[in-house]
C-alpha cells in the first residue's frame, strides 16, 4: 500500500453555533488541511497521485473558503463551522476528484484540520 499526504493552508473565520463559550463569538484561525490518499498501485511513471495535481485540486477548494467568514458560505450557512465538519466537507469536495486524477488507483482515506498547532480534527469516512 502507498501512501501520500498533501497539505495546504488557509486563513478564514467562523463562529460556532449552539456552542457556550467564546468560541461562540466570531473568530479566526490559520487552518491546516492535510489529504491522506492511499492506493496500491501506481501508474507508468510510478507515481501514485502527482503533487501538482493534487495541488490544484486542494487550490480549487480551498479558494472558496480562504480568508472567508464560514457562516456565511454554503454548506456552512447552515452546517455549524467546526474543525470536524470542515475536515469532512474537504473530503466531500475532494474525493471524487482525487480518484479521477489517479486514474482510479487511489482513495482519499482522511482528512486532518488543524484549526491551531496543537488541535486537529480527522475525518475518515467508513471509519
Amino acid at each position: 500500500m502507498f501512501t501520500v499526504r498533501k497539505s495546504a493552508t488557509f486563513s478564514a473565520a467562523h463562529a460556532l453555533r449552539n456552542y457556550e463559550g467564546r468560541c461562540a463569538r466570531t473568530h479566526g484561525h490559520d487552518y491546516r488541511v492535510e489529504l491522506v490518499i492511499q492506493g496500491r498501485e501506481l501508474d507508468h511513471r510510478d507515481l501514485l497521485v502527482d503533487f501538482y495535481d493534487l495541488d490544484a485540486a486542494m487550490a480549487s477548494v480551498v479558494e472558496r473558503i480562504d480568508h472567508r467568514h464560514l457562516n456565511e458560505i454554503p454548506p456552512f450557512d447552515t452546517v455549524n463551522p467546526s474543525a470536524e465538519a470542515i475536515a469532512r466537507w474537504f473530503h466531500d469536495e475532494l474525493n471524487t476528484k482525487i480518484q479521477e486524477i489517479s486514474g482510479g488507483r487511489a482513495t482519499l482515506q482522511a482528512v486532518r484540520l488543524w484549526e491551531t498547532p496543537d488541535a486537529v480534527a480527522v475525518y475518515e469516512p467508513g471509519s
